[in-house]
């Protein structure tokens, strides 16, 4: 980090990125209407998040595999076949010409899945369906009695006892001695011996064929992202991160572990959000550095109304949630952060955010409510049901995107998107829902 970067306040910092996303040096546009139209969506989407009045509605479909489903492919194919997922997602994106899309590195890869043993998730021909998503498989991989040592050292703690639980590859991992006893010369050798050990040497071979799959998974999502934004289009997302309670609510602990623990281990909780904290704020800064993108995509699960009482929310989830935001705002970074569920009761916190520096992709809250809360604080985004663009009709989903438009699109500060990821929409509601934009949500001159 240079020193005037250091130097520089957050919106400076964020002034910057603004300044980069919208002129990049990397991105060899094929034609200057490629150029513009790229500036245009950068432009509007930047000009919302700081709550401003843009020229219409942007849109932005949230979704996983709905581009490859809408291209008869199966799930299983999506995550197997990398060259008909990135032709199945620029279909899509050229088809429907979203203002931000998500990319396919959404589908994950099977053969690498493969490769680790993986055990977290269940996947297509993998324990569900060849034709379902991938599903978590929740669990404590962490135990009770481990809270020490995750807040002592995170980096060993996932190393030696984490991954080795959820990648069957990895079970060795286990017997390894921490790499902190390895600080000098005879400490060193001794510590390398455990490294020459067969069970020890092929998880580490299974970790270097994980590597060089990920590599060709990784090669097809550059090529993907190269040709899609020389041809103008803008990502939904430059990185990734999370709240610190989710963490440990969903990967970890799992849902049954962590509402135990909030009676039993309350102190630990706080202590372990407290060191997760600024991994997350890294890895999304990590991620804006990377790509030149600003928007740091934060799904939440465990903070919604009905989870948790508000005392619970105030104590446990929000002020780590809180400082992970700030964290990544202070960084010159743009929270978007997807509140599934309803948020109807945690609204009076997000008042306490800097107006203009975060995006909340909402999923069921009353987005009457929220404007009127919090429409002068947040960009609002989402709330269009996942079930009306399945099942429902054209007219019904124009008709609902009007009157939500009017609702939190009023004087800026909304993005159109649906309130939920789609892997299945019926295509014409879909094309409903992004011609809304334009037809309903175009400002005129002088609007404020």
């Amino acid at each position: 980090m240079s020193k005037e970067w250091e130097r520089m306040s957050p919106e400076e910092r964020r002034e910057a990125r603004f300044q980069s996303w919208l002129d990049p040096k990397k991105i060899n546009f094929e034609s200057p209407e490629a150029r513009a139209a790229y500036q245009a969506r950068v432009s509007r989407l930047k000009d919302v998040i700081r709550l401003q009045v843009p020229d219409r509605v942007p849109v932005m479909p949230l979704y996983t595999f709905l581009p490859t489903n809408l291209a008869g492919l199966t799930c299983r194919e999506a995550m197997y076949d990398y060259d008909k997922t990135t032709g199945a997602w620029k279909e899509f994106i050229y088809r429907y010409e979203p203002d931000a899309y998500f990319g396919p590195a959404l589908a994950a890869s099977g053969p690498l899945l493969d490769v680790l043993g993986y055990r977290l998730y269940k996947w297509p021909g993998h324990g569900v369906s060849e034709k379902a998503p991938y599903q978590c498989v929740e669990g404590e991989y962490m135990k009770a009695d481990e809270y020490e040592a995750l807040i002592e050292d995170p980096s060993d703690f996932f190393l030696r006892t984490y991954l080795p639980r959820i990648v069957g590859a990895f079970a060795p991992l286990t017997r390894l001695r921490p790499l902190t006893d390895a600080i000098e010369i005879t400490t060193l050798c001794q510590n390398l011996v455990q490294y020459g050990r067969p069970e020890v040497a092929g998880a580490l071979e299974s970790w270097l064929e994980a590597g060089r799959e990920a590599l060709q998974w990784a090669l097809a999502i550059a090529g993907f992202e190269k040709e899609v934004r020389e041809k103008g289009y803008v990502s939904a997302a430059g990185g990734m991160s999370g709240a610190p309670f989710d963490v440990l609510g969903d990967t970890l602990r799992g849902t049954h572990g962590i509402m135990l623990d909030m009676y039993r281990r309350p102190g630990q909780i706080l202590k372990a959000v407290e060191a997760l904290t600024p991994l997350m704020i890294h890895k999304g800064a990590a991620g804006a550095d990377g790509t030149g993108n600003p928007l740091i995509f934060m799904p939440l699960h465990k903070g919604a109304d009905g989870f948790m009482s508000d005392q619970q929310f105030r104590t446990f989830y929000w002020p780590s949630l809180k400082a992970v935001i700030l964290g990544l705002v202070e960084q010159g970074c743009v929270p978007v952060l997807f509140a599934e569920g309803r948020y109807n009761s945690r609204l009076k916190y997000l008042e306490e955010l800097t107006p203009g520096t975060t995006v909340w992709i909402f999923d069921q809250t009353d987005m009457a409510r929220a404007k009127e809360q919090v429409g002068g604080t947040i960009c609002l985004a989402g709330n269009v049901p996942a079930s009306l663009l399945i099942s429902g009709e054209a007219g019904q989903v124009e008709a609902y995107c009007r009157e939500l438009i009017e609702t939190a699109g009023r004087g800026g500060g909304y993005i159109l998107s649906s309130g939920a990821t789609l892997d299945e929409a019926r295509p014409e509601n879909l094309a409903a829902m992004i011609a809304c934009a334009g037809k309903y949500g175009s400002y005129g001159p002088g609007t404020s």
